[in-house]
């Protein structure tokens, strides 16, 4: 069953674009009106009428393209400012004296609205290229540019520059808001999961292990079995892995919609997207195994999850082969900016010095290929530590960016 969760959240990019929408209006608006003031100075009044025509055309008819990030597009974006462009360069046909007493070119300010839309669509550096070709077209139709036009050329190169550099902060504060929405209506879920198994399944599985110790025989075997699998649920509980979730945009309310999917073949079970590698460590929690994780999902592209955690459960398989069936594990989750950190101790005797060496020369392969193969595979590394008598751990480092057999890592 898919359970969809509203969260409200304002955009802070989508009054950008309909402000860029007034822009491009009132200033197509004012450049017609300037031409028609000064129609008696042309000395050629149809490039005139001919490009203004075409810029109005344009506007209009383009008005949808700046409504949002989506439909503006690299074309229409190379487009539009091809048009600013010509524009420029053709006001000495039209007006020859504008090349001299610095007067506005056909396009005049309309120009400006080009060189904003590259800014909100791909930040400050999309801005910078606009804004210079916008500058040389300016250079290009004075001949010989005065303090005017410098200062002009300037003001429109710094201040896109400025308006794509905050688009970019504004972009990473909504992925970041996103991010708390999400986090914040998971740990809602999880407190109500918790409610509702503790008083079930919890419950019984906690009568369970003290009535099979209080009868004893095989009932105190199915006790102790029914008290490991009461720890493993609790750790799995409190440590908030909840089923995947999706945040999509609704954009008929313009609100966030969180998709809560189950993984019996719905979209995000690992389909090629992401897995948070949290929910596929979990279940290895149990009496004789701790796990601690970050409180954010550790996402990775599922292929490479499901080969890191496959990795993690024949560590696990050699704790339990080589240090015993009582013997104490640990799983330490870490997620940092380059890469993620997975490390598997136990408290077992050890591994003696040359063991590993000795056990793959006798053809018993399963450090080398289930842990240090699959690794290789992700471009991570696994590195054993073992001193005897004080047992092993295995850190199992996956780089978040590097291509292998399993998948690319972001």
């Amino acid at each position: 069953m898919v359970k969809r969760v509203r969260v409200v959240r304002m955009s802070v990019e989508q009054p950008l674009w309909r402000a860029l929408t007034a822009y491009r209006v009132l200033t197509m608006v004012y450049a017609v009106l300037l031409a028609a003031f000064a129609r008696h100075d042309y000395e050629r009044p149809w490039i005139a009428v001919t490009f203004l025509s075409l810029m109005v055309v344009w506007t209009l008819a383009t008005l949808p393209k700046v409504a949002g990030a989506a439909a503006c597009t690299r074309r229409f974006l190379g487009a539009d400012l091809a048009i600013a462009l010509i524009g420029i360069i053709v006001t000495p046909l039209a007006d020859f004296q504008a090349q001299h007493v610095d007067g506005p070119t056909l396009p005049s300010i309309w120009t400006a609205g080009s060189v904003l839309a590259f800014a909100i669509k791909g930040g400050w550096r999309w801005a910078g290229f606009a804004s210079s070709l916008v500058a040389v077209a300016n250079l290009i139709e004075r001949g010989e540019p005065s303090r005017d036009t410098l200062h002009n050329v300037m003001l429109v190169w710094v201040a896109s520059i400025a308006i794509g550099y905050v688009v970019e902060v504004a972009r990473a504060s909504e992925r970041t808001l996103a991010r708390a929405l999400e986090i914040e209506a998971a740990t809602r879920e999880r407190e109500r999961l918790a409610r509702d198994i503790h008083d079930g399944v919890l419950q019984v599985l906690a009568m369970v292990q003290r009535r099979g110790a209080a009868i004893g025989g095989e009932a105190a075997e199915l006790g102790r079995m029914a008290g490991e699998q009461e720890v493993a649920l609790r750790t799995l509980v409190s440590s908030g892995l909840v089923p995947p979730t999706r945040l999509s945009e609704d954009a008929s309310e313009g609100a966030v919609v969180r998709t809560v999917e189950t993984d019996d073949g719905e979209p995000g079970a690992g389909d090629g997207g992401e897995t948070d590698l949290r929910t596929l460590l979990a279940p290895h929690a149990g009496s004789r195994t701790s796990f601690a994780e970050p409180g954010a999902p550790v996402l990775l592209p599922s292929a490479a999850a499901a080969e890191l955690a496959a990795a993690v459960g024949a560590a696990l398989d050699n704790v339990r082969v080589h240090a015993g069936e009582g013997a104490q594990a640990w799983i330490l989750l870490e997620d940092w900016p380059d890469e993620v950190i997975v490390t598997v101790r136990d408290d077992g005797p050890g591994i003696p010095e040359g063991r590993l060496a000795q056990a793959e020369g006798e053809g018993r392969l399963g450090v080398a290929l289930s842990i240090r193969g699959r690794l290789r595979d992700l471009g991570g590394t696994a590195e054993l530590i073992s001193v005897p008598g004080q047992g092993t751990e295995v850190e199992l480092k996956v780089p978040k960016v590097s291509r292998g057999k399993a998948g690319s890592v972001r």
